[in-house]
């Protein structure tokens, strides 16, 4: 990986694919051009979305993760998303009914899963994401993050409300998820509000349990600031922020699933693919 980076940085090659990428975010997405980054591969992957799983366009960098709904096939996107790969803990998961070659993109503020089209594409994703994250760790001398964010359970993984148990979810009665533990719940059993910094600067639905746990720590941590007033710990420790839902609202449901073989942009880079 570090020859591949060293190889291509600063190259006029590696400049037009960034560019190429900024071009298809258009005015929606933040530059991405900046010194000593790379371009290393791109692909479509299906996530996991609350409502079903969706395509989504992914381009990894030799320090961020982006990736966008696809708006016209290879040509835009936008609701653009970037992680830091340091930042970032990878987990494989069992296939499902519905999706294979899955795994789990978790961080601190949002974790997600994704799947590919096949168990080799698989393997490079997750080859070149931790090669990555380690060389990064590596030079920032900064540990694996430990605190990730729980992602959310699909909708239609439960009509019944999984606090509570009792409450079926239909046309009126409406599906809630708590931003700590990601169940789906109903309205009654969700009703407090939680502060979560790491997630958001106001204060986010959390379910019954989750609340009573927030809060019992909080106590704690206040009366622990009341035992040592000169300490000053600004970290929550023992929570985990639960991911926030992608921007759903536009797309495109019946965008296809682009072809193995599909070219990206006018190049001879196939879907997925890692340059060298």
């Amino acid at each position: 990986m570090k020859e591949m980076v060293d190889h291509l940085v600063n190259t006029e090659i590696n400049s037009q694919r960034i560019a190429s990428v900024e071009n298809c975010f258009g005015a929606s997405g933040q530059p991405l051009a900046v010194s000593g980054r790379v371009l290393l591969g791109e692909g479509i992957l299906t996530k996991e979305c609350r409502k079903k799983p969706k395509p989504r366009v992914f381009f990894l960098f030799n320090d961020i993760l982006v990736y966008g709904s696809i708006v016209i096939n290879k040509r835009k996107y936008n609701s653009q998303h970037i992680i830091p790969l340091e930042d970032v803990t990878l987990e494989t998961l069992p296939d499902t009914l519905q999706m294979k070659n899955r795994w789990m993109i978790k961080t601190s503020k949002k974790s997600f899963v994704v799947s590919a089209a096949s168990l080799t594409e698989r393997k490079e994703w997750l080859s070149h994401l931790e090669e990555c994250i380690r060389h990064l760790l590596t030079k920032t001398g900064r540990q694996p993050s430990t605190e990730h964010a729980a992602p959310w359970i699909p909708d239609k993984a439960t009509d019944i409300c999984m606090r509570c148990t009792q409450t079926k979810f239909s046309t009126l009665t409406r599906r809630h998820h708590c931003r700590k533990c990601g169940f789906v719940v109903c309205g009654d059993c969700s009703r407090q509000r939680f502060l979560m910094p790491r997630l958001s600067p106001k204060p986010l639905r959390v379910c019954s349990l989750c609340y009573r746990q927030l809060m019992a720590e909080k106590k704690k941590e206040a009366e622990a600031d009341l035992r040592q007033p000169e300490h000053i710990d600004s970290s929550m420790t023992g929570y985990e922020p639960s991911s926030g839902e992608d921007s759903d609202k536009s797309d495109d449901d019946k965008v296809e699933r682009w072809p193995g073989d599909a070219e990206f942009y006018a190049s001879e880079v196939s879907w997925s693919s890692f340059h060298s």
